[in-house]
């Protein structure tokens, strides 16, 4: 058996958004709104809907995940996920939104990575070396997609 890698990487953003406004981004479908090539295909609930159990796939060929929403929480701005790259890694995805101040929601988002081989363990530590950047692309991406969409989030995603 190799070793497995084992790491976590955390960051948090600040959005010009309430919690309530913003934690619907982080749905699967709310991330079509501003992530352009994301594109989550449904096997329970075929329409999406997120929702504690929901499973999904993103990616294809030998970087196909599955994603399982494990965790559901809309009113207190908390979802975690499991997701597998089969024959890569496992990882565990945690989003929570909350109030930073009266207009604005801090967003933490958290992976916990396990590599299940000698090549998800390189994935591994290249996502780690790249993590507060790629969140920080996130809000970059958001704030565009406000700048296009003013109203949009008002009545949510």
């Amino acid at each position: 058996m190799f070793p497995a890698t084992h790491a976590t990487a955390e960051h948090a953003i600040t959005l010009p958004l309430s919690a309530d406004e913003a934690f619907p981004l982080f749905t699967p479908e709310g991330e079509r709104l501003w992530i352009e090539d994301w594109n989550p295909r449904y096997f329970y609930p075929a329409n999406g809907e997120t929702i504690t159990g929901m499973v999904f796939t993103t990616g294809h060929g030998d970087e196909a995940t599955y994603w399982t929403l494990v965790d559901f929480d809309n009113a207190a701005h908390k979802a975690r996920y499991s997701r597998v790259t089969p024959g890569s890694r496992s990882v565990i995805v945690e989003v929570k939104c909350e109030a930073a101040s009266e207009h604005d929601a801090r967003v933490t988002v958290r992976y916990s990575l396990t590599g299940l081989s000698e090549a998800g363990n390189a994935a591994i530590a290249a996502f780690v070396e790249g993590y507060a950047a790629m969140i920080e692309d996130w809000r970059t991406k958001i704030l565009v997609y406000l700048e296009r969409q003013p109203h949009a989030i008002l009545g949510g995603v």
